[in-house]
């Protein structure tokens, strides 16, 4: 006797219905409160950013053309504050300092970092703990590091002039000199700054495919040839962003000159950010600043917007 096959209720759409979707007004609604929370949480940012930083810039923009004394109204005086510190004689030299600290910054302090980053690229051992020691100056406060410094550059007992001593080489008045402290003024931002600029590099190079080094070294090509023809076209965008984010950096160099030199001798090391300074907080001239602050925000901002426009078009269309 044969067994009949069980057989088993046929599953129809009807035994489970699909839910119909909320109404398109039920999904506006949940939309916008979404979005209601976003913002709420970003508020608070936005404020703080609005507060300490929109607000002050339109604010100087102001100043800029205003006669402004704490403690009295504010007098309209149209381009007067721009032609009293364009007739400044300490404008010309200002700006020359910190055009030939920005060139000095890139001929000494763009090329070292990318060296160290091939250098460190190259180790087989002990990498995590030159990543360190490279990065540690980063790490260091801006204004302990220019006294570290001052004091090495001390012309009597300072490590740098003991060290020349005790190799019987001649000393020199670093900080001190006309001639030699816009230099040593550039030593000191670079071996502050260069750690992030190394490990931005590094990871660049690292990025790099293998292949392309090893069909290289099939042609023949020796270290200096796979430098040139693959590691810089492969690293070429990061290397432009980076000059002239460092472009934009150092044309705002304050902290050295400010700590270490104090604009001197001789004006030497007087930037237009510690120009800037002076007029607020020295000459009590807030309108003069910020007609420099203007000056320096619109060469910055043309800066800015080439910075913008390349790394919107990307790597490939360089």
């Amino acid at each position: 006797m044969t067994k009949t096959a069980e057989r088993r209720p046929v599953e129809t759409a009807a035994a489970h219905p699909v839910p119909a979707p909320p109404p398109a007004g039920d999904r506006r609604r949940r939309r916008l409160a979404d979005q209601a929370r976003a913002y709420a949480f970003l508020l608070g940012g936005l404020a703080c950013f609005a507060l300490f930083s929109w607000y002050p810039a339109i604010r100087a923009v102001v100043i800029a053309f205003q006669k402004y004394t704490p403690g009295s109204p504010p007098e309209w005086v149209g381009t007067a504050n721009f032609t009293r510190v364009w007739h400044d004689p300490e404008f010309a030299a200002a700006w020359r300092n910190t055009l030939t600290f920005t060139l000095l910054a890139l001929l000494i302090g763009f090329a070292i970092p990318f060296v160290m980053a091939l250098v460190l690229n190259e180790l087989r051992h002990a990498k995590a703990f030159f990543r360190v020691v490279v990065y540690l100056p980063v790490m260091i406060p801006p204004v302990v590091s220019a006294l570290l410094w001052k004091w090495f550059y001390d012309p009597g007992a300072g490590l740098a002039n003991e060290t020349l001593r005790f190799l019987h080489l001649p000393t020199s008045n670093w900080s001190n000199g006309a001639d030699t402290a816009l230099v040593s003024l550039v030593i000191v931002a670079t071996w502050a700054n260069m750690g992030g600029t190394v490990l931005i590099y590094l990871a660049a190079l690292q990025s790099i495919p293998g292949e392309l080094y090893e069909a290289a070294e099939l042609d023949g090509a020796n270290l200096l040839q796979r430098i040139r023809h693959v590691t810089i076209p492969q690293t070429r965008f990061v290397i432009l962003m980076l000059m002239l984010l460092q472009i934009i950096a150092t044309m705002q160099v304050f902290t050295e000159p400010f700590v270490i030199t104090g604009g001197g001798p001789e004006n030497a090391t007087v930037t237009v950010l510690y120009l800037i300074y002076k007029y607020a907080f020295l000459y009590n001239d807030f309108g003069g600043a910020c007609a420099l602050s203007v000056m320096l925000l619109v060469l910055l901002g043309a800066f800015s917007a080439v910075y913008l426009r390349l790394t919107r078009s990307g790597e490939g269309d360089l």
